[in-house]
């Protein structure tokens, strides 16, 4: 009785270390994941994911890493890395080429962007863009989008003047008076401007919907590759990365200080204030945390191909993914 006793104990006990995750000694499958920009709280989910040891939990080494003369579209479809942070607008277009990129996941359920112009040009909507200087950072979708938001609201695309900046730091652009109206996600930059004292007026694509849909920004990406050849991979990657996000849903300040101390470089006032402002946005009103929507993907490729960004027709059904979601 007492052999069948101690079986039973060691046997449950396996269970439970199976359970929460990999056994001592276990070896972790090495991971890389390519963010879109520096870090900043779109990325918080995958910080506290490493910190709090979901990655590991998930049997996963996971090494993130910034772009730099590679950007995550390419690492990832060069097998340089297995995940990236994108955008649905650039997955879009991908796809269009027939590259094989698939979003799994949407940091953020609705768009956070905008428009911002310093306040003393008294640019309350797009109408007002007229005679400005524009910071483009060189990509097929923003002059179509400006034009639209601004006939849209009876204004003239033609007088908007569009200077190439390329990505750098369009509020001290803004600031210096080098550009007039840039595009901000609102989340870090426009909270950023606040605490810099930088007077912005910012136009938020969420309240121009009926001109331009609404679309998911930032996503994470993988490639097809990687969906079929390691799907157990992918699912254990998102379970561990939305436990992350949940964590900074239900706590921002301690997702936030988890975000400082994996980048300690960053403004810590700036990174409490933004989580805090973001963090019920991540999710939404959403089911689940990563969920997206097939019209959303319709929509917005539809938007794009009348625009003549893309030709369609547009297959919105390959282009996203919830299969690997917890």
């Amino acid at each position: 009785m007492k052999r069948i006793r101690m079986v039973l104990i060691t046997f449950g006990l396996g269970l439970l270390m199976s359970a929460c995750g990999p056994q001592a000694g276990q070896e972790l499958t090495p991971i890389n994941l390519m963010l879109d920009w520096v870090p900043n709280t779109n990325h918080t989910g995958f910080y506290v994911a490493q910190a709090n040891g979901y990655f590991e939990d998930a049997g996963l080494d996971v090494t993130i890493i910034e772009p730099g003369e590679v950007f995550a579209e390419q690492a990832v479809l060069s097998n340089v890395v297995e995940f990236g942070v994108s955008f649905q607008e650039q997955v879009t277009l991908a796809r269009a080429k027939d590259i094989s990129l698939v979003s799994i996941a949407a940091i953020i359920q609705h768009n956070t962007s905008g428009f911002a112009s310093r306040a003393v040009l008294g640019a309350d909507s797009p109408a007002d863009w007229e005679g400005l200087r524009y910071g483009s950072f060189s990509s097929p979708f923003e002059e179509p989008t400006l034009r639209v938001l601004m006939e849209c609201d009876d204004g003239n695309f033609d007088d908007l003047e569009i200077q190439n900046v390329g990505f750098t730091d369009p509020l001290a652009l803004l600031d210096e008076q080098q550009i007039d109206l840039a595009w901000i996600f609102y989340a870090w930059q426009g909270t950023q401007a606040n605490q810099q004292d930088i007077d912005l007026n910012v136009v938020m694509l969420q309240d121009w919907f009926e001109c331009i849909p609404d679309y998911y920004t930032p996503v994470i990406i993988a490639s097809e590759e990687m969906l079929q050849e390691k799907p157990e991979i992918v699912t254990a990657f998102l379970q561990a990365v939305s436990k992350g996000y949940i964590y900074a849903i239900q706590n921002p300040l301690d997702a936030a200080a988890l975000l400082l101390q994996a980048v300690p470089e960053l403004n810590g006032e700036l990174v409490r204030a933004s989580q805090e402002w973001l963090s019920p946005r991540y999710q939404a009103e959403a089911d689940r945390w990563g969920l997206q929507q097939q019209d959303v993907w319709e929509n917005y490729a539809n938007w794009m191909v009348e625009h003549g960004i893309i030709e369609g027709p547009f297959d919105a059904a390959g282009a996203f993914s919830n299969d690997f979601l917890p």
